[in-house]
């Protein structure tokens, strides 16, 4: 378990720094350049996670709540969703009309999807940390930016290829799931 909290910690300050220590940010900019300051930014990223997913695999499941049938559908759809919403941050889309940060958004989705769909003590820990993390983010991101100004909507074919690539997306990640987290998603 200790790896999964060591995992959430380093995910949360590294996100942190350009959201709450912009001139410590801009101070290593300086110091390291752009370059360097991305791909440290990055292997800590990929550190964070490696950590969360070797402590979700070393951590023995031990269940703190039971859940209804119908959780396993709902957490399926909402997984849908969460990708839907990931995908639409890298683009033009109409969901920025409406959602200021999808990708963050999305971030809650997965959370809850997870947690609706997992009792144990390591989910609670994992997907409520990160969670968390993610509603102490947005307000601190939208501080920091200010007024939120609406893109202006796509046409279809951006919108229609955004949608398939996450869905292709969401197949891979569904495929593979088993591999990195030692279950499969799919309800019953």
């Amino acid at each position: 378990m200790i790896w999964i909290v060591v995992g959430i910690v380093l995910w949360s300050l590294v996100h942190f720094i350009p959201t709450l220590a912009q001139p410590f940010r801009q101070k290593l900019i300086d110091s390291w350049g752009s370059r360097i300051y991305l791909a440290i930014f990055s292997i800590s990223v990929v550190i964070s996670i490696g950590l969360m997913v070797y402590g979700w695999r070393n951590t023995p499941q031990v269940t703190l709540y039971q859940l209804p049938a119908w959780s396993g559908p709902i957490g399926f759809m909402l997984m849908i969703i969460a990708f839907v919403l990931f995908g639409s941050s890298h683009h033009e889309t109409v969901i920025k009309r409406f959602i200021r940060h999808p990708q963050l958004v999305s971030m809650i989705v997965w959370s809850t999807s997870h947690l609706i769909t997992n009792g144990s003590t390591r989910a609670v820990v994992l997907f409520g940390g990160l969670g968390l993390w993610t509603l102490i983010e947005i307000p601190l991101i939208n501080a920091r930016e200010g007024k939120y100004t609406k893109p202006t909507a796509p046409g279809f074919k951006t919108e229609f290829n955004g949608l398939v690539i996450s869905l292709i997306i969401f197949a891979v990640a569904l495929l593979l799931h088993p591999f990195f987290a030692g279950v499969t998603p799919i309800p019953k």
